[in-house]
């Protein structure tokens, strides 16, 4: 089986959408990679590290990552089960129109001054609804492109978008704490025990969490597994055994922390998902 999976969903000369899933078979750092076009990369599934020489991201679905044309990189999966990314890829000149000039590089070819950006969960959702309209051709490409633009949008504002200012070390074990919530997603964890795998006080790990990402954990927590569940709602018939899967303590609690988090319940949401594509 081929390592990647790429499905283009659209492409309209001004910007190009494509699904993109990876079976994470390499563990450790792969060769390195470049990428030919700067593009914008949302994971929605799985968990993955990007290596910029001494540098790393976590790729999840809390994250927009952003890989610049020309750039070397690597990827390792310390978390079995592979990883799924909604990639979106956009003319020079809209890059520059869009993008804040504060996160891009001074340079002919326009590029990004970070890796990564954390996405608040009306990103995740707009990444959802583009994901299942395209894949199921219930969208017009004007629709489109302008639910992208408003993606990409909402990604880069300042009002959405955080950007860390922790240090290395913070931001390295933070990282460790990414990857083992992503290995047990449906787990119901307490600090004193994500403290003894990481090692460090719970209330050490509270303060680092939150200045590295802006959010508590356990909200960071809460949205990785909302956003699992905007990945499966569209196809899933019974959403009490999907809320427990997820570690949700019924059906009730999950919708009730699903409607908080969009705006709409998980089965208005897989309506307005389907319409689209009806």
């Amino acid at each position: 089986m081929p390592e990647f999976e790429i499905s283009p969903l659209l492409d309209t000369g001004t910007l190009a959408v494509k699904n993109v899933c990876c079976r994470g078979s390499c563990r450790h750092r792969s060769a390195e990679e470049c990428a030919a076009a700067t593009h914008l990369v949302f994971p929605y599934r799985g968990l993955y590290l990007r290596h910029v020489g001494s540098d790393q991201s976590v790729a999840d679905a809390n994250h927009v990552l952003f890989f610049n044309a020309g750039e070397g990189y690597q990827v390792s999966h310390p978390v079995i089960g592979g990883d799924a990314s909604l990639v979106l890829s956009i003319s020079p000149a809209l890059l520059r129109e869009l993008a804040p000039a504060a996160l891009l590089h001074r340079r002919e070819e326009p590029g990004f001054r970070v890796q990564s950006l954390r996405i608040d969960p009306r990103a995740q959702a707009l990444v959802a609804l583009l994901r299942h309209s395209l894949h199921h051709g219930g969208i017009e490409p004007l629709e489109a492109e302008s639910l992208a633009l408003t993606l990409m949008c909402r990604s880069l504002g300042p009002r959405t978008a955080h950007a860390t200012t922790a240090t290395r070390a913070r931001r390295r074990l933070v990282d460790r704490v990414k990857v083992l919530l992503a290995g047990e997603m449906g787990r119901r964890w307490s600090l004193a025990e994500i403290a003894a795998e990481i090692g460090g006080s719970p209330v050490y790990l509270t303060q680092a969490f939150q200045q590295v990402e802006g959010v508590p954990l356990h909200r960071y927590h809460l949205r990785l597994r909302l956003a699992r569940a905007l990945d499966l709602v569209v196809h899933c018939e019974d959403m009490s055994a999907l809320a427990l899967d997820l570690g949700f303590s019924s059906h009730s609690h999950f919708t009730a922390a699903f409607r908080q988090a969009y705006g709409h319940t998980p089965s208005a949401f897989r309506e307005s998902a389907l319409a689209k594509s009806a």
